[in-house]
């Protein structure tokens, strides 16, 4: 039977023996790396030299788990105002993509390592602005504390897992992109429209969990 995550052993059970115990290697994510272009097929031109990224995956373990995203603030010049998991680029001082992601989630959110719990990786990213990002799924203590840089994020909110692991819940969207109408996975919630990259990443964790 499979176990679904609406409690916290659920969950944790299911990513000990799914998630990507390390990260994987850059030249094995872009062998055949999965991203916004997977959907429609769109042929990647090689050879491919991405920008590392990391981000943080916070799920905020209650008895019912919740996934933790932020608002980007509406004045950035890039992505402004879309939902977003905490992270960016990986900087060379950065010791691995969990330092990156950690460090990204203090400078934007204030989340503080003492509160973040590492249980794995997911498969890389590549995103359409050239990024090759990857993501670290984490438990968040729920009695986390957060300091938001109003100059990054707007506001924070949680997500019932059960809610964005519902397949029934990722919708396919579409629009233009550089004179192509590209699909892209979508996940409208209370209000909040979550797409792109981040509903990517969501889609990914899904599949990891529960793919065959």
């Amino acid at each position: 039977m499979r176990l679904a995550p609406h409690d916290a052993p659920d969950f944790l059970t299911l990513a000990a023996g799914r998630l990507r115990p390390e990260p994987p290697r850059a030249e094995e994510a872009l062998a055949n790396p999965r991203g916004d272009h997977s959907l429609d097929d769109v042929p990647l031109v090689r050879p491919l030299s991405p920008k590392p990224a990391a981000v943080l995956v916070p799920v905020v373990m209650r008895e019912t788990p919740m996934l933790l995203l932020t608002e980007r603030a509406a004045h950035l010049r890039q992505h402004s105002g879309q939902i977003a998991f905490p992270g960016g680029r990986v900087d060379p001082e950065d010791a691995s993509v969990l330092a990156a992601a950690c460090r990204e989630a203090m400078e934007e959110i204030g989340l503080d390592s003492r509160f973040i719990s590492p249980l794995g990786y997911l498969d890389a990213y590549l995103s359409t602005t050239n990024y090759l990002v990857m993501p670290v799924v984490a438990r968040i203590s729920p009695s986390y504390i957060l300091n938001l840089n109003r100059d990054e994020v707007a506001d924070t909110f949680e997500v019932p897992l059960s809610f964005l692991m519902d397949p029934a819940r990722h919708e396919l969207h579409a629009r233009e992109w550089q004179g192509r109408l590209r699909r892209y996975y979508a996940m409208p919630y209370e209000g909040r429209y979550i797409w792109g990259v981040t509903a990517g990443i969501i889609r990914n964790l899904y599949e990891r969990l529960y793919g065959s």
